[in-house]
């Protein structure tokens, strides 16, 4: 096997506003010579996952890390860990979270590269909040990244994210008041409800101060306070780092055809803004939904070490 377990003492995570822990797990497989150097593809799951949940297996599948072992790609690639106690972190740095996108760059990414040999060429990979993270952090440190795949990316929240705060109202009309009277009673994820205000609470705290940039009683959003959460959204970030995005090496977008979170038009909307920046993306819509799709990630691994293995 040539997996291997490390533990990450994060300084960026260390006093998180949440007192999430600042110890976190890491899983490395590495190709077993190691004479040659190799890219590292960073691989960044989904809200309300860890990196321990890559290991769970479903029925007559293979898990992604054998999947990996199948490959035996001419890659290092890394399963970071970023469940936080909202469920996740979107990758990013925020004052109601943590420092999530430090935390990958400055504590991770050294950590990994001190002991593995890697050859300074890296990748981002990640599914919905993880896939959102996944551009997000490439946009934003293209010193760093240089390629990043991402299935169903959370994007387009005017549409997306803006769609579940009519349930949401709902939701808290008619079971718990508020968010804070929400997380008061949760005890675990019992509907799809619940699961859509875990979702939204994080976001909120990710992306403003905590609160649902929308109206409680009636689904309506707030616009000034939604324009705090636009400003994250990745169609946007690629006009603001278009020069970021024109020097990656490679951007892949995929989603199915009927994602229940619409994040289909979330990836064709990105798709446009990257082509918009002068950027060619590697781009699919597949059938299925936003469940179900672990089938891409050997496809989008494989890309990804293809296109940082070639000559620049």
């Amino acid at each position: 096997m040539t997996w291997h377990r490390r533990t990450v003492e994060s300084a960026a995570l260390r006093g998180n506003p949440l007192g999430d822990p600042a110890e976190r797990p890491l899983w490395i497989w590495s190709p077993d010579a190691t004479s040659q150097r190799h890219p590292v593809v960073y691989v960044l799951h989904a809200h309300m996952r860890s990196a321990a949940s890559w290991f769970n297996v479903e029925p007559f599948q293979r898990a992604y890390p054998e999947e990996i072992d199948a490959l035996h790609p001419p890659a290092i690639v890394v399963l970071v860990d970023g469940w936080t106690s909202v469920g996740g972190s979107q990758w990013i740095d925020s004052d109601g979270i943590g420092r999530y996108a430090t935390y990958l760059a400055e504590d991770v990414v050294p950590l990994v590269e001190a002991e593995f040999p890697a050859n300074g060429l890296r990748g981002l990979q990640g599914k919905s909040s993880g896939g959102y993270g996944a551009v997000v952090n490439a946009l934003r440190r293209p010193d760093l990244f240089h390629a990043c795949a991402a299935h169903a990316p959370d994007a387009l929240f005017d549409v997306t994210l803006a769609r579940g705060f009519a349930p949401v109202a709902r939701a808290l009309r008619e079971r718990f008041g508020t968010l804070e009277d929400f997380w008061r009673q949760f005890t675990g994820l019992r509907s799809h409800d619940d699961a859509l205000l875990v979702e939204l609470a994080a976001c909120a705290r990710a992306f403003g101060d905590g609160a649902l940039p929308a109206d409680a009683e009636t689904g309506a959003a707030f616009p000034e306070a939604f324009a705090g959460w636009l400003e994250h959204d990745p169609v946007r970030l690629v006009a603001v780092h278009a020069d970021a995005a024109r020097s990656l090496r490679g951007v892949w977008l995929d989603a199915g055809r009927s994602d229940s979170y619409y994040l289909d038009l979330g990836a064709l909307a990105l798709r446009r803004a990257f082509e918009r920046a002068g950027v060619d993306v590697r781009f699919e819509l597949f059938d299925g939904g936003h469940g179900g799709m672990s089938w891409r990630y050997p496809l989008s691994l494989q890309w990804l070490v293809g296109v940082l293995g070639k000559s620049a």
